[in-house]
């Protein structure tokens, strides 16, 4: 958001209130609490009518130092909250002189200046990482729509930004005003599905906003030297995270914020879906998974999508019987053949649906305002939504799919949840601003719970589509809808780099794009890319994704790469290790791998699958492909042959092959 015209001018509208220097700084335990008037003091008259911000530093954990700036301490905050971890026996130190005030917490530190103006600064291991300067820290008043507070980080010279979540558009955010509002948008628009108030830079250091709420940030865009974040209100909240690797950004800011549990081995097999609108049964059904067989491509999950139940009833988590008399029998003969069964859901209750009289009665969904339920026919005629801030909602919820899990069903792709009204009330008197982003974290939480329950830990999977800061507790989650397209392969990639540099260890995208039917060559190069990445899904929306289906060569494209996937499984699963200890993604963006190469911190259609894999996929209907090689003497794991690294690369690549390379020393 917006508050100058210019550089100079304030814009209409806007009443700012910056602070302007320090009056007082105090020890509170172990906070450093510092008060910044919007006037400087030169006589007892300049406090009257001035206001006053309070900014408290203190610090969770070794080398993370939490910033709360506030204005009016007595507004209430009805949450929810983020979860957020600490280490109890860790004490910051603070010192206080005439000069400046400092809190350190092991390598990094805030030094607040004393003298006259604004102008403080954050260190780590001695060297200044960025700093609030003058007209950084505002209490901001839009006449039309309320008040914000914000604050502005500098940006030095050739400073980049990554991650904020899964963001199809450039990997690096400078330039960008990025809202951090859940949407259903696709992945060819600025929304995302993903979103998550954390950036990296690449001067060793993280920033994570604690709001779950509506974050707006202009990155290098209001002002080209600094990055603006504000939430509407009287408190913002965030916290500075020091590597300064970037791996051990990501590992303090999952500390902070939680990682992934392990996830079961046969996830990381191959899973093919009936796809969305396309007419499916049992014969259907056993008809892909037989040729999957006949063809030797082995085959890990098998998933119905949504009209596995009856149209206009979502969900009532009943089988539809016109097209599945015989559920429980399917799934078993499913099963025999080694294969495990994921089913779509989503958390709207269609009016139809004979839970949706439960559901009313017991109070179980989200309401408006004025007590009725609210209902929307955008998706499912006069569906309502679950209302998860309700322990009891979630039982009920959950109580059905244990029904499924019961019968044989084995993971739930957990669909939708970013449509989620603000013109709404909440059991848990919620403010429904956070409650938007949040509502993905309790409802995946919900079924990511009873899944552990039911299946055990380390058994427990999703297929999850939204996500909020956390989010990466319940893995995994995948990419939405994309096209058809090389274009949208390339910005599905994207969106997948900059969700793994939010802190999600797992990813997954549709093969061969949702929206649309891919042509030959696209799906092939698609194949290649989904079986290279953490987790792999074949899905469409009015099409089937069996490769056959396209042609025979596409069924020869997708054993060899689902082979070559299996044959490297136990460097996969050693990557997925490092997730959930680490919180390093699997799928890595090539700057985390390579920070002090310049030439990596752009490149975005290339990646480092665990540490020593690099993967090109091939975006071109021709199978040429340029590519950057780091420097030293890679190896190609397809042909064995060494190539030397420190340059680009321009090559050509058939249907059965694609750069893979091998770093230096490294072996797979």
């Amino acid at each position: 958001m917006k508050f100058t015209d210019g550089y100079w001018l304030i814009r209409d509208g806007i009443d700012p209130h910056f602070a302007s220097c320090v009056i007082e700084a105090e020890q509170q335990g172990n906070e450093l609490v510092v008060y910044a008037p919007e006037r400087h003091i030169r006589h007892r008259g300049d406090t009257l009518g001035n206001s006053l911000l309070t900014i408290r530093y203190s610090s969770p954990m070794r080398n993370v130092i939490k910033v709360r700036i506030a204005h009016f301490e007595g507004e209430i905050n009805k949450g929810p909250h983020f979860q957020l971890e600490n280490d109890p026996a860790f004490k910051p130190t603070v010192r206080i002189t005439n000069e400046n005030a400092v809190l350190e917490s092991g390598e990094l530190s805030v030094v607040i200046d004393r003298g006259y103006g604004w102008n403080n600064s954050f260190l780590g291991g001695g060297k200044t990482l960025t700093k609030n300067l003058y007209k950084s820290t505002g209490y901001m008043v839009d006449r039309a729509g309320g008040p914000f507070v914000k604050d502005e980080l500098s940006l030095s010279v050739g400073e980049l930004v990554y991650g904020l979540g899964e963001r199809f558009g450039p990997l690096v955010k400078n330039g960008q005003t990025i809202d951090v509002w859940n949407a259903d948008g696709g992945t060819a628009s600025e929304q995302a599905y993903k979103n998550i108030p954390f950036y990296m830079t690449n001067k060793g250091y993280g920033v994570f906003i604690n709001d779950p709420g509506k974050v707006s940030l202009e990155i290098s865009s209001e002002k080209t030297s600094r990055v603006q974040f504000c939430v509407s209100g009287e408190v913002l909240e965030y916290f500075i995270i020091y590597g300064p690797q970037p791996k051990a950004i990501l590992e303090r800011y999952t500390a902070l914020t939680g990682r992934p549990p392990m996830l079961p081995e046969w996830s990381f097999g191959l899973w093919l879906s009936t796809s969305f609108t396309t007419s499916y049964d049992e014969k259907t059904v056993m008809s892909f998974i037989n040729g999957m067989e006949e063809r030797k491509i082995p085959l890990s999950v098998f998933h119905f999508d949504c009209f596995w139940m009856k149209g206009f009833n979502w969900c009532d988590f009943t089988w539809d019987k016109e097209t599945f008399p015989d559920p429980a029998g399917m799934l078993s003969r499913i099963k025999a053949k080694g294969i495990k069964i994921c089913v779509w859901i989503n958390p709207y209750i269609a009016q139809r649906s004979p839970l949706f009289e439960e559901g009313k009665k017991g109070g179980y969904f989200i309401r408006r305002k004025n007590g009725a339920i609210f209902q929307t026919d955008q998706w499912q005629a006069g569906m309502a939504i679950v209302d998860f801030s309700n322990p009891d909602a979630a039982k009920w919820y959950t109580k059905h799919l244990e029904k499924l899990l019961d019968m044989g069903v084995d993971c739930f792709k957990t669909d939708f949840g970013e449509r989620i009204p603000v013109d709404a009330a909440y059991f848990d008197g919620g403010d429904p601003q956070r409650h938007h982003n949040f509502y993905t974290y309790l409802y995946n939480k919900a079924v990511f719970e009873l899944l552990e329950k039911k299946r055990g830990k380390g058994e427990a999977c999703l297929f999850a589509r939204s996500a909020t800061t956390g989010g990466q507790r319940f893995p995994l989650h995948w990419g939405g809808d994309c096209e058809s397209t090389f274009e949208a392969m390339a910005e599905t990639l994207r969106g997948g780099l900059s969700l793994g540099l939010s802190g999600f260890g797992f990813w997954s995208h549709d093969i061969g794009g949702f929206e649309g039917t891919p042509n030959a060559a696209l799906f092939k190069r698609w194949l290649a890319f989904g079986l290279l990445s953490s987790h792999s899904r074949l899905h469409g929306s009015h099409s089937y994704r069996v490769p056959w289906s396209v042609d025979e060569e596409s069924a020869d494209v997708c054993r060899f790469f689902i082979e070559l996937k299996t044959r490297i499984k136990p460097y996969i699963l050693k990557s997925a290790k490092e997730a959930c200890e680490k919180g390093v993604p699997v799928l890595r963006a090539m700057f985390l791998e390579f920070p002090d190469d310049p030439a990596c911190s752009y490149l975005d259609r290339q990646y480092m699958l665990g540490t020593d894999l690099l993967v090109a996929p091939v975006f071109s209907e021709d199978g040429e492909v340029s590519y950057y090689l780091p420097a030293g003497d890679w190896k190609n794991l397809l042909t064995g042959e060494t190539v030397k690294g420190g340059c680009w690369k321009t090559e050509k690549h058939g249907y059965m092959s694609m750069p893979l390379l091998v770093r230096p020393g490294a072996q797979i």
